[in-house]
């Protein structure tokens, strides 16, 4: 999970982070759980995230302040202080909109998640708004959004495509893709590979490669940049940016100091092709 303390400013850099002789090795020797396991972990994702929320309800996340700096230097072409369309793909319980809709309020924004639970805490916070906001419930790995096609201006992704099977992305890009107006752009911010996280799995909690369950039976992906640039690209879409977040995250309570990687992209849906003369 994200769980941050304090963290040290992020690197942005191209490559993976160098692994230990050690961590190669527990890499390497990491076999993968049974089918049977893995199709039950599928079979229960919504489940397992309904679950997670009751257990947490909105304490687990903070609230991502990041916002403001960090899209207006993704995306130097859009002004933000006018009146766009936003959709969040994979809400949660608002971490990232609500501090968003505070920094932009000229935005309309759509948002969904798939676990009823999250939606629920979304539509109880005191600066919901419908007026500014449409959250509703929403699979996108089997189903279309209520959103109107190509009316989005930005959609971003937040710690959301990594806690999708691989196989099924490219489904849910397609989805964006429907909604996204032609030459408008996901954001998406996940986990890098080699992330700490990803080395501190135990044995018998890796799926695939790069793709492990958490003890709660929710997932994590950890993107290398080479993958997440070709999931997007078999969906339609051009690679604007591309590349890993590298920080120190500290909790002083415990005295730990932590190496993290994050990947974080921009990532566009092809401009209408001309009419044929």
């Amino acid at each position: 999970m994200e769980d941050e303390e304090e963290s040290t400013q992020e690197r942005p850099h191209r490559a993976p982070r160098t692994l230990t002789a050690e961590e190669i090795s527990k890499i390497a020797s990491d076999e993968p759980v049974s089918a049977f396991k893995q199709n039950k972990l599928e079979a229960e994702a919504r489940k397992n995230w309904d679950l997670f929320y009751k257990r947490n309800e909105t304490n687990f996340f903070k609230d991502r302040h990041w916002t403001k700096a960090d899209l207006q230097q993704l995306c130097p072409d859009i002004d933000f202080q006018q009146r766009h369309v936003l959709f969040e793909a994979g809400c949660g319980v608002g971490n990232f909109l609500f501090p968003f809709l505070e920094e932009f309020p000229s935005w309309f924004a759509y948002a969904c998640d798939f676990s009823a639970r999250a939606i629920e805490f979304v539509r109880q916070r005191a600066d919901f708004d419908e007026q500014r906001c449409s959250a509703f419930v929403c699979d996108l790995t089997s189903e279309g959004p209520s959103v109107p096609m190509e009316s989005v201006d930005l959609c971003t992704l937040i710690f959301v495509l990594s806690s999708i099977h691989p196989e099924k992305m490219g489904g849910v890009l397609a989805a964006l893709l429907g909604v996204l107006k032609p030459g408008a752009s996901v954001i998406v911010r996940d986990y890098g590979l080699y992330d700490h996280a990803m080395l501190r799995f135990a044995k018998g909690r890796k799926l695939q490669e790069a793709f492990y369950a958490r003890q709660d039976g929710t997932r994590a992906y950890f993107f290398s940049v080479d993958k997440l640039i070709e999931t997007f690209a078999a969906a339609g879409f051009t690679a604007l940016s591309c590349e890993y977040l590298e920080r120190t995250t500290s909790n002083r309570k415990e005295g730990t100091s932590v190496p993290r990687t994050f990947i974080q992209g921009r990532f566009q849906k092809p401009f209408s092709s001309p009419n044929p003369s």
